[in-house]
């Protein structure tokens, strides 16, 4: 069966990464899964008509078991840029132990790739969390899987308010020279197009590289035009969705993945 047939598992259902990806997929004409976090499931709105889903506690290797089976591929997208020692929440926790769980079900149900939304390092991300990061990518390629890693900078929504200082990040970052250098992998970028380029990278056969940056996926959304247009995609996607912990409130240029529950095991 091909990629498109078995369809695409995609970690963190209900969550603002999560749901832009699978958009993307969908939009792509791909058949999507999700995994969502016990007690979110309302946050899926239309994508819960849209995607085959159901609960599971990335921090529960249990809960994993058999949800990666017949899937040609799973979209890791959970993780937190916050961290609260104080409550067990440590960078390593949220961010590799969470992928160590995920790489785990995915040898033990038989899918050979794994995707993980990583993150490039840049001076405004704290240290402890690329560390966390790398570790995870580290275990994928330890475990035998086809890993796929996308170093993404920080991402945004289209039309949310920035900090000056981010905004300038963007545009310089998107501007040639500079989008050939440094500054094109770690210019903060927007959801959507790093969702069409995940989306991309998972349900393509060729040019698959180990790790990707802004610019590559910016590359393969310029290479072909989408499926379906922006409007599909963008239907999928719930909005006004209120959060239900701290940890589902990123700061608005740190929307990345959920967190576990306040009592971690």
């Amino acid at each position: 069966m091909t990629r498109r047939s078995r369809g695409i598992l995609v970690t963190g259902g209900g969550t603002f990464l999560g749901d832009n990806i699978a958009s993307a997929l969908l939009a792509e004409g791909a058949s999507v899964s999700l995994l969502v976090r016990p007690g979110v499931e309302d946050r899926l709105g239309p994508l819960a008509q849209h995607t085959r889903w159901s609960t599971a506690d990335v921090w529960s290797p249990a809960s994993l078991r058999g949800k990666a089976r017949l899937h040609s591929a799973v979209i890791h997208t959970v993780g937190s840029l916050r961290a609260d020692p104080t409550r067990g929440l440590t960078y390593r926790r949220l961010n590799f132990v969470s992928a160590r769980n995920v790489a785990n079900m995915c040898v033990s149900d038989g899918v050979e790739r794994m995707i993980l939304i990583s993150s490039a390092y840049a001076p405004w991300i704290r240290r402890g969390y690329i560390l966390a990061k790398r570790e995870a990518e580290d275990y994928m390629r330890r475990m035998g899987l086809r890993a796929t890693v996308v170093r993404a900078p920080l991402l945004y929504a289209p039309g949310q308010s920035r900090p000056l200082f981010y905004r300038a990040m963007t545009l310089l970052g998107a501007l040639p020279p500079l989008s050939w250098l440094y500054l094109g992998r770690i210019a903060p970028m927007p959801v959507d197009a790093l969702a069409r380029g995940v989306a991309r990278i998972a349900l393509s056969t060729g040019d698959e590289r180990e790790i990707y940056y802004a610019r590559d996926l910016r590359r393969l959304i310029r290479r072909s035009a989408p499926r379906q247009n922006s409007a599909t995609m963008d239907a999928y996607i719930p909005h006004g969705t209120e959060a239900l912990s701290p940890y589902d409130a990123l700061d608005e240029d740190l929307p990345f993945g959920w967190s576990p529950g306040d009592e971690p095991s």
